[in-house]
Order: C-alpha cells, then structure tokens, then sequence
C-alpha cells in the first residue's frame, strides 16, 4: 500500500546516472543490465510492475569509488513512506551478483505506523527481515547471529553490540550503505574471477534498480497478501507444466525456502493451491506468462507479490533449465513460429548436447566424491572396480557392469575397454589411448587422475584421503567433471528424443562443411549412422586385431622369421580383416568409408608382463627365453617416432598388402557400392605415397581381375607430421585426400606427449604458457598454421585434393571454425561428438550470413 506522492516529490531527471523504467525511457541492457531492461520490456508489455528506478553500470562503478547519488534525492522519487528494493542488473543474468535486498526503509518510526496499517506480526516479519539483510550484506554479520530472535528491540541491541554502533533509522544512509555493499561485492576479487569463469569480460559492469517493495503481508481481512515465483515448463525437459510455489504473508522468494508451507500452484491432492486460493490471480498468472512468452521469446520464470487481493509483477528471469530443457524449449519456440529456426539452433550451446547423449549424475542428488581426474569422455556409469581387461570380461560375462581401471591403457586393453561401462586412468590426457577409445565407444572415462595411487598386485586403488577401494568395490564415475564418486550415484538417463532430432535436422539444412565419424568396429559404425555421420572419417585398423583368436595369428605373424610363415599368418588374418571392413561397408551404405592402414610399431601387439608372456610362449610353443628375446629386439627408446605407419608398410609391405586386398574384397563382396578411402598414415616424404601407392593399385588390379568385379577407391594421406605440411605440394601429386590427424601433428609440433602431458598441462595454462591443452583446444598459432600450409600447398598441385581433419579436435567447435575458415571439406571425430560438430558447424554458417537474432534475448 502505498501513500500518495507529496508535492515535494523530485525529478528524475534531476539525478545523474539514475533513470525511471518508463516505456520510453532510455534503457539498456550493456548500460543498465538485463534485469532493467527486462523490468522495461515487461512496462510496455502493459504488466502491473511497481514504480523502479535503474542506476547504470558508471553510476555503480562511481558508488564503489566513494561516489554517491543523492540518495535523499533519490528515496524523494518515491511517493512519502515507501519502503524500497535493491537488485542487481548485470548485462547477463548468469554472471551472478550481490542478492537482493528489501524493505529498505524501515526503521523504529515506519515499524509503528505499519503495525497500525497491516497489523503488528506483520510489521515486525518486515523490520526482521531488513535487519538480519543489512547486517550481513553492509555490516558483514554473522547470520546465526539473529537465527534465534525474533524480537525487534533486541535484534537491534544485538546489532549496536557487534558494530558499536546503533542500527541506523535514516532511509537515506541505509540505501547509501546498501548501494555501495553491493557495488563493492560486484568488485571483489572472488566475484571477478567467478563471473569470469562464466565467459563475462574482465571489465563487466554492474547496474542496479531500485523497486517500490509491494508489501505481501498485511491485514487478511484486506485480502490475499502474499508471494511467489511461477513459470510454465518443466526446468529438467523443457515440457509445458507450471510450477513454482506461493507462501502466503511472505516476500521474495520466501515461498521456495525449504519448510516454508507453501502452496502448490495449480490443483494438487497433497495440498492447497493458489489455483484456489486466488483463481483470479492465477488466471492472470497465465495470461501474463502467455504474454511474456510470446513478446519476450523465451520461457520466463516470474516473481510475483499479492497484495490487497492485487497482483504484482516484480521481475522476470529466464527459466533455468538443463541442457534436454534447452533444447525442447528452443524447438517448440520454433515449432510455435515465435523465434526463427535459425536462431532455435543457435540458443543451444554445441557443448549443451553432450549431456543429452550419456547418463549424467543427477545435479540434484548428494555425492561423496573422494579423488578427481581430466574428464575425458562424457557422461557417468556406475559399477564394480575391475583393475585388467581379463577382470573386465569376466565382469561382463556375469551381466556385471565394471569400470577398468589402469595406470594407463595399452591396445590390448581395448578388449577390456568393450566389457566396461567406463575407464579410469592414473596417467594420460584429453587425447591419450584411453580418453580417443573412450570417446569411440561412447564410455565415459576419467584420465590423467594422479591423485589416485594404483596396486595392481593388491588389485586396490588408495584416493588422496586414504580410503581404500579393492577390485569388486562399486564406485561412480562422472566423465563430463572427473570426479570419482563413492558407491552408486543416482544417473540421469540420456535424451534422444524428436526434439533433439529435430534441432539437428535443421542444423543439417544449415551447415556447409561435412561432419564424418571415426568408427573402428561395427558397433561404433552403427552409433555413427545413429548420429548421421555422413561417412567414417577414420578406421583404426589395429583395433581389429585385438580379439583374443586374431591376436594369436598377428603375434604369429610377428614372430615369424621367414617370408613364408608370415604369408601364411597374414593369409589367416585376411578373411577376418575382409569380415570387418563388409560389416562397415553395410552398416554406412554407400557412405565413405576412410580406412587407415596399420599404424602402431609391432610391440605393441605383444605382451607388456611375465604372465603375458608365458601365456604368448605356450600359445606359440616357443621357449619362454626366446618369446623374451623376440620381445626386447621389437622394443624402441622412442616408439611414436619409431618403426611404425608408413614406415612399417614399407619395411614388411605384406601387412600393408593384406590389407588392402581385404578392403578391396570387401568393396566386391559388400555390394553397397561403398567407395573406400585407403589412407597411408605417418608419411613424411612424396617417395613413402609412391611406394605404397604402387603396391596398393596392384592389389586392386589383382582383385578386380579376381572377382571379375569393377570398383573405385581412393588413395590418401593421413597428414600428421610437420614434413608432410611442409612438402603437401609433393605429396599431394599422387593423393585424392589430406587427412590431417591434429593427435600426431600436435604432439610431434610441440613436442609433447600426449599421454604424458597430463602431469604438467594443469600448471603450463593456470601460469598462461599455454592458454588452454592443445591436445583439447586446436593451437591456431602453431599446429594451425602448419594446416593452413598443408591445405595451400597441396591444393597448389592438386586443386581437387579433398582436405579434412581426423584428430579429436574435429569435434572441437573451435577446432571446427579454423577447418571451415580455411576450405576444408570435412572433420571427423568420434561418433558422440558428431552431434556436437553438426550444430558446431551450423552456428559457424548462420553468424556468417549476419544472422538478426542471433542476440539471445535480455535474461
């Protein structure tokens, strides 16, 4: 209730820096913030918002300098006895801010007046309120101090006791002492670095407005007093539903404490409900939200008092909401014709759609995690510590789901890694073995967690408070933040519905570069057409050969020291080979398909342990001292620049030869008319593309011969080390496609192991050595510009050379930005993230043709 302005009441205009939210006023959102414009919107929208006065960010910046308004002056605008609000109004409402003050104002002389206006218990809830407010928010008073008192006088006595000084009673210096709390909150160190994490620039400012309080407590007998918070979908799906609560006699958002007794809003069998108590109120509730809705092109979350029987609207905020919220809201918005499609697709972050495609830890529940790693592949799974590949599948023969658990993974861990649900390594980074197969099979998985010590003797792990955790034990793990959590967490499951599908359809419409999967086996071929790859961009063939009855045969091949018995090995190997590469071509139909040729140095393949080695002598029926012998001479000092890729093809060009006589049987035998892309990885001289070249059209001549049968291929080059950038003029003479694997080129560029990094990268970026993991983030300056060279070079000699990037980067939408920029034809990546790259690469396509909407709307 509020008085009837004096004659003596000021100009606005006569305060600098400080502006009425008016229609026509002059308001915006980078000068005044979100909220004031918002507030603003919502006046013209015809909604009944008390009087407010917004103060812009020089102003803010100016109070927590020392400099004031008249704050006489401005309570002066207000009509005589009007208790006033303080909110924060950032240029974005997700940067946070200092919390709402209210009932500035009140003092020993309005406390007496209003018990006689709206009754005594009523007076006193207001004048508690402000002092326990003011006490922490200016005087930085602990809350526990008042937690138990309830009386005025004493409350104040308490006050005068802590701060030797009494509770101030002048409106004026309360408001002043408030404004400049706040101004200064906003510029504390902590609040800075915490906006800023959130994306806000360093300079961020800070407006405020400063409302008319519209009581919500008063006589009953007057009618409804009361407040509360509604909005009109559900916050987890984005499904229309109201809901929200309303607390009789209260103010703010008092109605969402936890036992506060509020009413439901609508109808509800477990209790009273608005819909009830005020339906006239609730009628206009929904007609404001419709309103808000469609003026305002998004779904709001209002803030409302009851006064009197009257309603008040006292703010408006976008509705929190999870990433499947997200995108259910910005496509039924589209759908209902109130935002362009366009601009559907550009409200939904990339990065938003991993969390719609794992299980994710329910935000809401409570987790007792005891270590953290580098989150590596998204998403969460719960199950039984498993600490070898053998535990994993015998987990998994029992329908048990285990988390494998390594110091870091080897390529015959890969069988382990299938019978997990999730994998956990003390050493590694974003691109290690592990996180790249993770992110392949869609397993969540933690890295590089070196607060964990690993016992594979005991079969236990130890986290860095000493509690113990032995194989059999069940633990959580949360790939998209790290954590280890103790026991079962509660999971969110994923959500692939029409909505997401829909999102990507049109983000289809709209892209220009490609979207390719990499996919080594059947099933992640299966997930990749899932997520409408438009082919495999890469096939790690070495992942075939780990199954236990082929890694006999490639162990024989290995260890076979004449031309014939490795014939005769690769000759097992080759129907098997030719059975994996049909199952992809039928899965992609037709899709290309881009198979790189063995790459890892032979060692790999053999046993790392004694165990292992006995078992590989008694499989061969070779002596345990020779198997140790043949072992150690395959072994090398630098492995990753060693006797692997096209370095291998060339000094034992049977293996290579196998292959691509499988590939090329497979293209006959498929029947899908799949056009395969035989890529040569490792290459660093023209002299390595003409060698292999060679033998591969012969085989290809050979099997057409064969089969009687006509096919097409490609041959390529998978471009990962700085020679091949440098000479891609060269190479590209005798290549169809470049496909540059940023993993090798990264790695050989800087120097870095990406397996090894993980110790230090935490420490090289927090110190701004590196500004972020260049195995994670694409360094545009270095790696980037050796791409940049490749692409200029080969396209010099060979204008139709298909250009693409195979590394994990090409889910990257950064990554994808520099690829579009600079003519590449495709990215490729890991099938979980070709929904990520897809609605990447459309937002890359609408900002380019100047896209209107692309502004979010204010709050």
């Amino acid at each position: 209730m509020l008085r009837r302005r004096s004659a003596a009441v000021q100009k606005i205009s006569d305060i600098a820096g400080v502006t009425e939210i008016t229609p026509d006023a002059p308001i915006s959102g980078r000068q005044h913030g979100s909220r004031a414009k918002c507030l603003q919107r919502l006046i013209r929208m015809g909604l009944p918002v008390p009087q407010t006065l917004a103060l812009d960010v020089g102003t803010v910046r100016g109070i927590a300098a020392g400099q004031f308004p008249d704050t006489a002056q401005l309570l002066g605008v207000f009509p005589d006895g009007t208790l006033v609000s303080v909110r924060p109004s950032s240029a974005d409402p997700d940067w946070g801010g200092p919390g709402t003050v209210l009932n500035i104002g009140m003092n020993d002389a309005r406390h007496a007046d209003l018990s006689q206006r709206i009754g005594r218990p009523a007076a006193d809830a207001l004048y508690r309120r402000f002092i326990q407010s003011y006490a922490t928010e200016v005087a930085r008073l602990d809350a526990d101090l008042f937690q138990d008192e309830t009386d005025i006088a004493a409350m104040c006595a308490a006050f005068e006791a802590e701060t030797d000084d009494p509770f101030p009673q002048d409106p004026a210096r309360q408001l002043a002492d408030i404004l400049r709390a706040m101004a200064r909150a906003w510029e504390g160190t902590s609040a800075r670095l915490l906006r800023q994490a959130k994306g806000a620039p360093a300079d961020a400012g800070l407006g405020l407005v400063v409302q008319a309080m519209v009581l919500g407590v008063g006589d009953p007998a007057g009618g409804e007093y009361g407040s509360g918070v509604i909005q009109f979908v559900s916050s987890a799906t984005g499904l229309p539903q109201i809901t929200g609560r309303y607390l009789s006699q209260s103010q703010g958002r008092e109605a969402l404490l936890p036992g506060a007794g509020a009413l439901y809003l609508t109808r509800d069998a477990r209790g009273a409900a608005l819909e009830d108590l005020a339906p006239d109120v609730f009628d206009m509730l929904q007609t404001h939200g419709a309103a808000c809705r469609q003026r305002l092109r998004e779904e709001m979350q209002i803030e409302f008092t009851i006064q009197g029987g009257r309603l008040n609207i006292l703010d408006a905020v976008r509705v929190r909401r999870t990433s499947r919220a997200a995108v259910r809201i910005a496509v039924d918005l589209a759908d209902d014709g109130v935002i362009p499609r366009d601009e559907a697709v550009l409200r939904i972050l990339p990065r938003a759609l991993s969390d719609l495609l794992h299980r994710q830890v329910d935000p809401e529940a409570h987790t007792d995690s005891f270590a953290r790693g580098i989150a590596a592949s998204p998403g969460a799974a719960t199950g039984r510590l498993a600490f070898s590949a053998r535990a994993a599948q015998a987990y998994a023969a029992r329908e048990e789901p285990c988390i494998l658990v390594r110091r870091e993974t080897r390529p015959e861990d890969v069988r382990g890694m299938h019978a997990s649900v999730g994998v956990l390594t003390a050493r590694g980074g974003i691109t290690s073995h592990a996180a790249v197969i993770a992110r392949g099979l869609g397993l969540p998985a933690v890295v590089g967690a070196s607060q964990i010590t690993i016992d594979r003797k005991a079969r236990a792990l130890t986290g860095p408070d000493g509690r113990r955790f032995r194989e059999g034990d069940v633990v959580t793990l949360d790939g998209s933040t790290g954590r280890l959590i103790v026991g079962a967490a509660p999971l969110l499951e994923p959500a692939l519905d029409d909505a997401f599908q829909s999102l990507l359809s049109w983000a289809d419409d709209l892209r220009d570069i490609g979207v390719r999967a990499n996919a080594d086996t059947p099933a992640e071929a299966t997930q990749a057409r899932r997520f409408e790859a438009e082919g495999i961009g890469l096939c790690r063939t070495e992942h075939m050969f780990f199954e236990d009855d082929r890694l006999t045969v490639m162990r024989e091949m290995i260890f076979a020291e004449r031309t014939e018995d490795r014939a005769a090995a690769l000759e097992q190997l080759l129907p098997v080979q030719r059975a994996d590469f049909a199952a992809l071509f039928r899965i992609m139909r037709g899709q290309p398909v881009c198979i790189r040729l063995l790459d890892p140095p032979l060692h790999e393949f053999l046993p790392a342990d004694r165990t292992g080695m006995m078992d590989l002598a008694g499989a061969l029926g070779l002596p345990l001292a020779q198997v140790g012998e043949r072992i150690a001479a395959l072994g090398e000092f630098n492995p990753m620049l060693g006797m692997r890729g096209v370095r291998l093809g060339i000094a034992v060009p049977e293996i290579y030869d196998m292959q691509a006589r499988a590939i090329f049987e497979a293209t006959v035998e498929s029947g899908t008319g799949v056009v395969p892309e035989v890529m040569i990885p490792l290459v660093s001289a023209r002299r390595e593309v003409e060698l292999v070249k060679a033998r591969v059209d012969a085989v290809a001549a050979q099997v057409r011969t064969a089969t009687g049968e006509d096919f097409a291929y490609r041959l390529g080059v998978m471009v990962e080390t700085p020679r091949a950038c440098l000479r891609a003029d060269e190479i590209a003479e005798y290549a169809t496609f470049l496909s540059f694997g940023t993993n090798d080129l990264t790695q050989m560029t800087y120097g870095l192991s990406r397996d090894d990094a993980g110790r230090f990268m935490g420490a090289y970026v927090q110190q701004g050595v590196f500004t972020e993991d260049p195995f994670l983030r694409l360094d545009l300056d270095g790696v980037g510009e050796l791409l940049t060279m490749g692409a200029e070079r080969g396209r010099r000699t060979n204008p139709d050379v298909i250009l693409s990037v195979c590394g994990e980067h090409g889910g990257d939408p950064e990554s994808i930005a520099f690829c579009r920029a600079a003519g590449f034809d495709y990215v490729s990546c890991s099938p979980f993230r070709v929904p990520v790259a897809r609605l990447a690469a459309a937002h890359l396509a609408i900002r380019d043709r100047g896209f209107p909407g692309a502004k979010p709307p204010d709050r």
